[in-house]
């Protein structure tokens, strides 16, 4: 039986109110948020998928992609149905943009997945004793959208930290302050996705807002999580050189030590722009590298914005070859060559 949901207090009539994230769901007796993760029943919030795996396995680091927390390591990935976005371009639709009533535990959203012991549900102590078995570094919370899989990354979380593994989100930050700020002790990394620095792009593309993605950035931030940002380019929707600027100034914003990913579209879901062109990436990347020290492209093949160097000698202290990392860091994240201190955590 599902526990009763965080973050929601009784109005009238057995309705009630969400309040885990900006979305602000008033919702009547038997009725599911859009998130299609949190439902009323009887005048209660439930958790609808806590501890429901859609999907887990072990993944590198580099696949969040977090590029300068522990590169070269593997860590262990679970998802559940669900998101409170509902962009139209989403890569994972078929694990994000689903409901309790029409997920059966299986799904090509993330691909090459395996359901933990081939069910649908496991409890946190399962998933932790998962990734102590195979070596993992910690767990990442991804694929869909973790945050409105709230009240059980809470508690498999907290049981990871006592065993000493690392939490990770994959997150798109759309989360209120409070419930932010309760889950943030536990949280080690963070890749968030900036969808864009244009409010009407989240309104309407998004079915969000985008104030609270950025006071949830600086959150995370503030709270010492590492923090790394990752930008889909989408042709005529967020990639001109104006809009790339503000993304850059932003991410500037929250110290050197950020790194910048851009990654490339490809048409999904309800969107059918054309894919981002390779070029489009390259001048991004130029443009920002003008301004920050760590931008990177993914979803795309080819070397550039591909591995980690130096800024000061140029020196490759991180190569790349797909998701496969080769470290050339020395400890205490001093670069092999000149001696310089990065800002990329090692074993």
């Amino acid at each position: 039986m599902n526990p009763s949901a965080l973050w929601w207090h009784p109005l009238e009539n057995d309705e009630l109110a969400c309040e885990l994230c900006p979305v602000g769901c008033r919702l009547s007796s038997g009725q599911d948020g859009p998130c299609g993760s949190r439902g009323n029943r009887a005048g209660t919030m439930v958790p609808l998928h806590y501890g429901r795996i859609i999907s887990a396995g072990m993944d590198p680091i580099e696949k969040k992609p977090l590029y300068h927390y522990y590169p070269g390591s593997s860590i262990f990935s679970v998802a559940a149905p669900g998101c409170n976005l509902h962009c139209l371009f989403c890569q994972n639709w078929q694990i994000s943009q689903t409901s309790s009533r029409t997920t059966n535990g299986t799904t090509n959203g993330a691909k090459g997945r395996e359901v933990v012991a081939s069910t649908t549900s496991a409890s946190a102590a399962e998933l932790v004793d998962a990734a102590l078995r195979q070596g993992a570094s910690g767990i990442a919370y991804t694929y869909s959208e973790p945050l409105v899989w709230y009240e059980f990354i809470k508690d498999c979380a907290a049981l990871a930290k006592e065993h000493g593994l690392k939490n990770v989100l994959v997150t798109n930050g759309f989360l209120n302050p409070r419930p932010l700020a309760d889950l943030l002790p536990l949280i080690d990394a963070a890749n968030i996705d900036l969808k864009a620095m244009d409010p009407e792009f989240y309104r309407d593309v998004c079915q969000g807002s985008l104030e609270p993605v950025l006071a949830a950035i600086r959150q995370f931030h503030a709270a010492g999580v590492h923090l790394e940002v990752t930008n889909l380019l989408i042709p005529g929707y967020n990639d001109s050189e104006a809009q790339v600027d503000q993304l850059v100034d932003f991410v500037g914003s929250l110290g050197p030590e950020v790194p910048l990913h851009f990654s490339a579209y490809r048409p999904s879901w309800k969107l059918d722009a054309p894919p981002t062109p390779r070029s489009t990436l390259i001048r991004a990347r130029e443009q920002a590298l003008q301004s920050l020290d760590w931008v990177y492209l993914g979803n795309v093949g080819g070397e550039v914005g591909r591995d980690t160097v130096c800024p000061d000698c140029g020196s490759p202290v991180v190569i790349r070859e797909g998701f496969r990392a080769e470290v050339n860091v020395l400890s205490g994240g001093l670069c092999s060559s000149c001696g310089r201190k990065l800002p990329i955590i090692t074993a």
